[in-house]
Order: C-alpha cells, then sequence, then structure tokens
C-alpha cells in the first residue's frame, strides 16, 4: 500500500533538470580565492550582489529601521503580534511608488490591486491557481527560467506549451510562433489560458520592445486569453528607456477602461532582483481583475512577508534620495560588469546576445559543439563545470530550441572572481582550439600520407597477378 500522496512520491519537481546539476556540483567543491581557489564558480545563480554596500549604508545611517524603532520608541510588540494577510498599507504604498519609480512615471500602480506573497516563486504559482485549472496550459516562449518547470507545474498541475523563438531574430516572439504554440496545445487537447513572459527576459536579459507587446496584446484579444508578465527585474535595464512594461503597453493602446482585456492582465514583481533581497522573500501580484486580488490575498496566508520585513523596508522605500541614487547607480554597475563579461568572452572569441538588462548574459557557444546536437551541449556544459571549474545554465534547461546557448551570471561575485572566470573560459577555448587544429594537422599529413602511398600502390598494381614477388 502506498504510504505517502502521490505528489511526495511523483519525481516532477525538475530538482533533476541540467540546471540543477551544476548548483549541486557547485556546494560540494564551491570556490574561495584563497580557500579553494581551484574550486567551482558559480555563475548559475541570478543574484546581485553589486550594491550591497548602497544598502547596508542606509542601514547603517538608519538604525531605527533595523531595530524596529519607530522616532526612537521599540515597535516590537507591534510587530510580533498576529498580522492579517493583506499586508502592512504604508508597505504596499511605498512598494507601488518604488514600482512607478523604475519605470519612470509611465505607470500609475494601485495599492488595492496589489498582493504580497513570499517571493515571485510563490507569485507566479498563486496566479496559475487563480487562472487555471490543473491540465489547462499556459504558453512560454522559449528559451524561459527552467524554475517555471517547478513554480508553474508542479502543485498546480497546469502545462507550459513553449512558444518557439529562434537566434535568428535574437529570440523575440512572433506572430507565427505564437499560432504555432496555441495550434500544439489544440492537438494535445489542453485548453490554454494564457501567455506569460518575462520582461525584461530570462534569460536572454533583453526587453520586449512594442511591436512584441502588441502582438502579445493583439493575440490575447483575439484568444481571449490572459497575459501574465514577470516583471523582477524591471530595475536592472541599463537603458532605463527601452523599458516597457505591459500595464503601459496596455495604456498606450487607449483600451477603454472596461474592457474586459483589463482583467486579464496580470504582473508579478519582486525585490529579489531590483534590490538585491531575495533572502526577504518579498514579492507581489498585480492585477485589475478584484476576483483574482480576493483570491490570491486569501492564498498569501500560505507565504506571508514577515511584518518585520514590511517595516523595515517600509523605512527604507520611503526614503526617496536613497531610492534614485540606488536605481542610478546599480544599473551603472550591472552595465560595467556586464561590459566586462562580454569583453572578456569575446577576446576568447566567444559572442553573446545583444542585451540590455538583467544580471547575465545569453551566451553563444555553438562553435565550441562537437556536433548540432543537445547530447554535444550536455557534453559542453559537463565539461565547463568539471574541467573548467564554471557553473553555467545550458541552454536546453532553459528549453532553447537551438543547442549551444548558455546563461551565464555575472553580479553574483567580485569583479576579481569574475577575472578568474574569464581566464578559465579563455584558455579552456584556447585548449579546444589547439585540440582541434591538432587533429587537423594529424588528418592532413595522415592524408599526405595516403596519397604518397597511393603513387606507389597503383603502378604496382596492374603487374599483382597473386604471383610471387621477387626477392
Amino acid at each position: 500500500m502506498q504510504m505517502l500522496s502521490r505528489k511526495a512520491a511523483c519525481d516532477s519537481h525538475g530538482q533533476d533538470s541540467s540546471y540543477f546539476l551544476g548548483w549541486q556540483e557547485y556546494e560540494k567543491n564551491p570556490y574561495h580565492e584563497v580557500l579553494n581557489p581551484n574550486g567551482i564558480i558559480q555563475m548559475g545563480l541570478a543574484e546581485n550582489q553589486l550594491s550591497f554596500d548602497l544598502a547596508e549604508s542606509w542601514l547603517a545611517n538608519n538604525p531605527d529601521a533595523l531595530g524596529l524603532k519607530r522616532d526612537g520608541k521599540s515597535v516590537f510588540k507591534e510587530l510580533a503580534l498576529f498580522q492579517d494577510y493583506h499586508g502592512m498599507p504604508t508597505f504596499k504604498n511605498e512598494l507601488v511608488e518604488f514600482m512607478a519609480k523604475l519605470r519612470g512615471y509611465k505607470v500609475e500602480f494601485d495599492p488595492k490591486k496589489l498582493v504580497l506573497v513570499a517571493g515571485s516563486t510563490s507569485a507566479n504559482e498563486s496566479l496559475m491557481f487563480c487562472l487555471a485549472e490543473p491540465g489547462e496550459a499556459f504558453l512560454l516562449p522559449t528559451p524561459y527560467y527552467p524554475g517555471f518547470d517547478r513554480d508553474l507545474k508542479w502543485r498546480t498541475g497546469v502545462e507550459i506549451v513553449p512558444i518557439h523563438c529562434s537566434s535568428s531574430n535574437g529570440f523575440k516572439i512572433t506572430g507565427c510562433a505564437l499560432e504555432d504554440a496555441y495550434e500544439q496545445a489544440k492537438k494535445l487537447n489542453l485548453n490554454v489560458k494564457g501567455v506569460l513572459v518575462t520582461n525584461p527576459s530570462n534569460p536572454l536579459g533583453t526587453t520586449m520592445d512594442r511591436d512584441e507587446l502588441n502582438l502579445l496584446i493583439d493575440f490575447a484579444i483575439t484568444k481571449k486569453i490572459h497575459i501574465v508578465s514577470d516583471e523582477i527585474y524591471s530595475g536592472t535595464v541599463f537603458d532605463s528607456t527601452s523599458f516597457v512594461s505591459i500595464i503601459e503597453a496596455v495604456t498606450d493602446r487607449n483600451i477603454d477602461d472596461t474592457h474586459e482585456l483589463w482583467n486579464r492582465i496580470h504582473m508579478v514583481y519582486s525585490l529579489s532582483k531590483d534590490l538585491g533581497l531575495p533572502g526577504f522573500r518579498v514579492g507581489m501580484i498585480y492585477s485589475n481583475d478584484e476576483t483574482v486580488v480576493a483570491a490570491a490575498t486569501k492564498m498569501s496566508s500560505f507565504g506571508l512577508v514577515s511584518s518585520q520585513t514590511q517595516f523595515l523596508l517600509t523605512n527604507m522605500l520611503s526614503d526617496n534620495k536613497f531610492t534614485s541614487k540606488y536605481i542610478e547607480e546599480n544599473r551603472k554597475r550591472l552595465k560595467s560588469r556586464k561590459e566586462m563579461l562580454v569583453s572578456g568572452l569575446s577576446g576568447a572569441g566567444i559572442e553573446c546576445l545583444n542585451s540590455n538588462a538583467c544580471l547575465f548574459c545569453w551566451v553563444d557557444m555553438r562553435h565550441l559543439l562537437s556536433s548540432d546536437t543537445f547530447e554535444a551541449e550536455k557534453e559542453l556544459s559537463k565539461r565547463i563545470l568539471f574541467e573548467v571549474g564554471l557553473n553555467i545554465s545550458p541552454g536546453s534547461s532553459c528549453h532553447c530550441s537551438e543547442p549551444g546557448w548558455f546563461r551565464i551570471c555575472f553580479a553574483n561575485m567580485s569583479q576579481e572572481t569574475l577575472k578568474v572566470a574569464i581566464t578559465r573560459i579563455k584558455d579552456f577555448v584556447e585548449s579546444i582550439t589547439f585540440s582541434r587544429e591538432n587533429c587537423n594537422h594529424q588528418l592532413t599529413v595522415l592524408d599526405s600520407r595516403r596519397r604518397l602511398v597511393s603513387k606507389w600502390v597503383l603502378p604496382l598494381s596492374p603487374y599483382d597477378n597473386n604471383e610471387p614477388a621477387d626477392r
């Protein structure tokens, strides 16, 4: 008799993905510049550590926030006692203000339409519970964040149907790709409930342009489906003028406020990437649909943001001088670090997709594959992990339809560590190039020998009539 539930016993969490293989090996042998200089460098973690000093400086100058005090008086009891799942109104007000500031105040957000949850993982899962039944589907453009196989599917039973995008146009969404995915879902007898996109994109590091957004909006109107826009990297855009939120895109279409589409537009956000606070587990859902907001708020009781976290961040986000400085300086640092990685890889003969956001680059290593197959990508990925000592994410783990692409993170380490990683990559590429040139040279020599031998053998062959050779 089965003693555990099917959910506990099944292996559908996605932990066996190649995305997590490198993480497991890294944990066994983590790099340290002094204690373990030959260890594995973690380049598979999209974490922003570049601007910690700014947050730490603010904390040093505002000890009351960290000490749970207001005007010098303790608020410990107030925060420690029961808090309902709607969240602190003051925190929600500051959060929507911060979100608007990141978008250049082109969009206004209503705190009443916002639901606080424990990170974007909870936000995306809660939206799936609200928008789809088990066995229904969402369309996702490839490549996409590997964790979505867990976040969107594992507990909800929702299916993912890929929208296959190509490197030929920079992996942009096309009308044909949308229709192909929709038709594929129908062939699988799946009812499509919506499209989910990450904007800026994880793993591409690019923002969606207005043509793509309008294509998506038209598609949603035609098919009468939802759009979920995961915008957790919106504050990492190096060029702030190039980012257009889904809310802004719909607003600019002058679609009437009463149009049913508005109730099918939903946004996910968190402070994990933009403020570099993944451990604080602060995420949110923003929706115009009152029923979705009400249901998601009830669900949030399974994963609340702690009251002391809300208190601390209310104080931090209410400091306009700090948030303005942080946003500007963080963008500069991310751009500089990204350019360092791109330049280093270029010096090794490796190119990256042109990007303008996020904490990583989408890297083209197709020329390093032994063959144009995902098996060859897996082989290369393992060599980079075990021989080079770098944990990077293979494109296949992101469901990329073309082998040879990898996601490499650059913001979760020091500049010195990134230099070590770049040097390792250069040495590895040089070894592959040398090996291939040596192999080609040996083949050329062998071919020359064969031709030389044939010059002697062919003239002799007419006399070879199985007669004994002269001695």
